[in-house]
């Protein structure tokens, strides 16, 4: 992936590692389009980033996927990365019931099928792109978790969402072999955002302005990588395949 000169739309992109990747990217040179739920907050990164493009989005409505996929393609015809990083965290309880569940059902349709709707809408468009231009390129970007891999018992649903966003960005890649769109999975760590209440003041979260320096340099630096592995999280990744999974899950739960 080249990493300037795109259009990218990010949903998330008005907090979190959303946020600090549109801003990081914006000041590479591409243009930028920011997706979330809260118009309040979207305009609090655009005043703070001139330039910066927002729409409202809710990733749990179909329809919304599909109608705000279609604006943003005739507002910026030249759209050509998508990165799927809006998602939920809820820790879930078995006495908690039924508020278990409804938190349940509420993290797979963000999580899961939130990036799997969008996915399906802009491929066509990255497809009539390459036939009008065989040099274009595309790409996807989904952004997982260090829990995909080893899970945190008290966010049992987010990590599998996270499992299987993993899987199925291995087989979008897969599927999209030979084509002009590249797919990648961005893999954080635990990092110091409000993704959960708190966890940004965690003394254990990466801090945001880090996470984003070293992926951005990863993606600068590998531009035909799959997955984007920064050190902090490698402990996570490669701990089945390193033989050392229970200790990781020990550490992870501890």
């Amino acid at each position: 992936m080249n990493i300037t000169g795109n259009t990218i739309l990010i949903t998330g992109g008005n907090s979190g590692i959303g946020r600090g990747l549109a801003e990081a990217f914006h000041k590479l040179g591409n243009t930028v389009v920011i997706a979330g739920r809260r118009q309040q907050t979207l305009d609090e990164v655009t005043a703070a980033n001139p330039g910066i493009n927002s729409v409202v989005l809710d990733v749990d409505d179909a329809n919304s996927v599909r109608a705000v996929v279609a604006q943003v393609i005739r507002e910026h015809p030249a759209l050509n990365v998508l990165i799927n990083n809006a998602g939920i965290m809820r820790t879930e309880s078995v006495h908690a019931l039924p508020e278990m569940l409804d938190a349940a059902e509420e993290t797979i349709t963000t999580n899961l099928l939130g990036p799997i709707r969008l996915t399906n809408a802009v491929l066509r468009h990255f497809h009539e792109q390459a036939q009008h231009d065989p040099q274009s390129r595309a790409a996807v970007l989904n952004v997982t978790s260090g829990l995909a891999f080893v899970p945190r018992a008290d966010t049992p649903t987010y990590s599998a969402t996270k499992a299987a966003l993993h899987s199925y960005t291995e087989s979008l890649r897969a599927l999209l072999r030979g084509t002009t769109t590249q797919v990648i999975e961005l893999i954080p760590p635990l990092v110091a955002t409000e993704l959960t209440p708190g966890q940004s003041a965690n003394p254990r979260a990466l801090p945001l302005s880090e996470y984003i320096s070293e992926t951005i340099h990863l993606l600068q630096t590998q531009p035909d990588a799959s997955e984007i592995v920064i050190e902090r999280v490698k402990f996570q990744r490669h701990a089945e395949r390193e033989q050392r999974y229970e200790a990781a899950f020990q550490l992870i739960n501890s």
